[in-house]
């Protein structure tokens, strides 16, 4: 009894390959690209705050990095 229990389980460490990606799919299909673009411009003024408050050279240019990721995003344009 105790070897079919285990057997029908699902073992640590075994996935289902790609079942992640394809719910990823479904989801971002559900979504609205205004919502997109709505969390890209928020993310966008976030870093550009971070960024205007940071003390340091390197860590300043690394939110305007940022920043401009979300900035390409919302023009459509690839990262």
């Amino acid at each position: 009894m105790q070897d079919s229990f285990r057997n029908s389980r699902k073992q640590r460490g075994q996935h289902q390959p790609g079942l992640h990606f394809r719910s990823f799919q479904v989801a971002r299909s559900r979504e609205g690209t205004g919502n997109i673009l709505a969390n890209a411009r928020r993310q966008y003024e976030r870093y550009l705050a971070l960024a205007e408050a940071a003390g340091d050279a390197v860590e300043a240019q690394n939110y305007y990095q940022h920043a401009e990721h979300f900035f390409r995003v919302m023009r459509g344009q690839d990262a």
